[in-house]
């Protein structure tokens, strides 16, 4: 009897799975990358162009941030989510430099594509990119300038200097000078030792010129829904008690709350007359404490407005849970449950509270706060993108200002840093033997798609500026970038273009290790769903 020598195929996956691998999937999955840089690199600098997305439902946005327009992309291929991953991470680390980092990812991948091609292992590839970025990282601290805190006006100057870069690529950057003193104030009002961003309240109001915005030292909040009576009651106090309850203020039906079974009409009055009696004693305790302003997370019903109005007490009900928390923060005291017992303690204060008109809505102003560890931003503009998009703007100069504040070194902007990093990678490839040198030599040429794409996107000569910067970096200029106003290469840190150290670090980390992980990618297994009355792709 013969038996065949031949081994049986043995099916592990469902069918309808599609399984690729090797030189090919890691070429396929750098292709993809390549494709969102290209998405991206129009977006890059000062003279970078802007996006508008579509969604599904017909929502509009315009944008050149890049972790905003990577979020909004219905991205499906896996290796490029990469991408968006790397983005959201640096925006939520540093807050900006989104689409640089994006970029470095892509223009690594690309030189590791060539050395793929040729037949280089990925693994000893991902070493040499490695060691590259431990390199240039230790560069950068060496080389970045640390600006003393000891001197306020200096330390503010700094802080100026870097949200004014931060801005220099966004829709804000003409009225740059008018923000910046808005970015830098709102990041001086938080408690420094934790710098909690999202104590900065930001509120759109559209309407008016962008530099109509306001900025309040202090807590701003929508006018609340409010009953009748309210227009009766005060909107302007000089040194108000501030009472904030978590207590609701409103006559409810009894139905609502239980069952009431009465034998006489007497017994019905006497439950109503109870509830009211509840209701009165809450207000009369309110009243009694001297507070001139009531502000409750909970509805204030038309009974407890009136009765305010009556007293020449301001009410504010359903005010949302962040502003009453940012409100706490700002006037002091703290959240009731109940309206009796209350103290003197219990009561917060500020200077000045009014209400105002902005555009067509009103808001209550609390100015003058004593514990002022917040503050808000109120953003006008034309159209509701704008103020998205400035709202966008304004939260990357805030957190480069507060990443400035903790990391007070910087470096020059401008392509500045990566010239400087590139000339000292290559300096380095030399004194390295064997296809190590290329790898490095391959990061340091990486590093030049940031100038280069900014003079690209300035409709500058790139070739031209990229070799007078080479010469400018080998004659010992490290601080040399390109210099937008005179269309040519300059001194970017006398001209005050500075970035903190944190946000290149960070980026240079981030995309080093998401082109290390992609090329160590080289299988991709997807389960595809069955179709067809249930059999997968491929069965008969």
């Amino acid at each position: 009897m013969a038996f065949s020598s031949q081994t049986p195929t043995i099916v592990v996956l469902k069918e309808g799975t599609d399984a690729s691998q090797g030189k090919g999937q890691i070429l396929n999955n750098i292709n993809a990358c390549l494709a969102i840089q290209d998405t991206l690199k129009p977006t890059l600098g000062p003279f970078g162009s802007d996006i508008l997305i579509v969604s599904s439902n017909g929502k509009t946005t315009i944008s050149n941030d890049g972790a905003t327009i990577l979020k909004l992309l219905d991205i499906v291929h896996p290796a490029a989510k990469m991408l968006v991953d790397i983005s959201r991470a640096q925006d939520a680390e540093v807050g900006d430099g989104t689409t640089s980092v994006t970029i470095l990812a892509g223009e690594l991948l690309k030189e590791a594509k060539t050395f793929i091609e040729d037949g280089i292992s990925s693994h000893f590839i991902t070493r040499g990119l490695r060691k590259a970025n431990e390199l240039a990282v230790a560069k950068i601290k060496e080389l970045a300038v640390e600006v003393k805190k000891d001197d306020p006006a200096e330390f503010r100057q700094l802080l100026e200097r870097c949200a004014t870069t931060a801005m220099s690529s966004k829709l804000i950057s003409k009225n740059s000078e008018f923000f910046t003193q808005m970015v830098v104030n709102a990041v001086l009002s938080l408690d420094q030792n934790d710098l909690d961003e999202n104590l900065i309240g930001i509120k759109k109001v559209p309407g008016g010129a962008m530099e109509d915005s306001i900025f309040v030292d202090g807590v701003a909040f929508e006018k609340t829904f409010s009953y009748a009576g309210f227009e009766q009651q005060p909107k302007r106090f000089t040194d108000p008690k501030i009472v904030s309850l978590n207590v609701e203020l409103e006559l409810k039906a009894e139905r609502d709350n239980a069952e009431v079974r009465v034998e006489q009409v007497q017994d019905y009055q006497d439950v109503v007359d109870a509830e009211w009696k509840i209701i009165f004693n809450k207000l009369e305790a309110i009243a009694a404490t001297g507070a001139n302003i009531v502000l409750s997370k909970l509805p204030i019903g038309d009974l407890a407005t009136q009765f305010f109005a009556d007293r020449n007490i301001f009410c504010a009900g359903r005010v949302a849970s962040e502003d009453m928390d940012r409100v706490l923060k700002a006037v002091g005291g703290r959240i009731l449950s109940t309206c009796s017992g209350i103290t003197s303690d219990d009561l917060g204060t500020c200077a000045n509270f009014e209400e105002v008109q902005i555009g067509s809505q009103r808001y209550n102003f609390f100015k003058g706060c004593p514990e002022a560890k917040t503050c808000t931003l109120v953003l006008r503009g034309g159209a509701e993108q704008v103020i998205a998009e400035v709202e966008r703007s304004l939260h990357d100069a805030i957190m480069i200002v507060k990443r400035a504040v903790s990391h007070n070194s910087v470096v020059a902007g401008g392509g500045a840093i990566e010239m400087e990093l590139s000339k000292y990678l290559r300096d380095y490839a030399r004194t390295v033997a064997g296809k190590q040198q290329l790898i490095i030599n391959g990061y340091a040429k990486a590093l030049e798609v940031i100038p280069r794409q900014l003079c690209e996107n300035a409709g500058l000569d790139g070739i031209e500026l990229l070799n007078k910067l080479r010469s400018a970096h080998a004659k010992g200029e490290i601080w040399y970038g390109i210099d937008f106003q005179r269309e040519n290469v300059g001194n970017n840190m006398a001209s005050f273009i500075w970035e903190p150290a944190l946000v290149k670090i960070n980026a240079l980390e981030s995309a080093t290790e998401a082109a290390n992980l992609l090329l160590s990618v080289d299988e991709t297994i997807k389960n595809e769903d069955s179709q067809e009355g249930g059999r997968g792709r491929g069965a008969y």
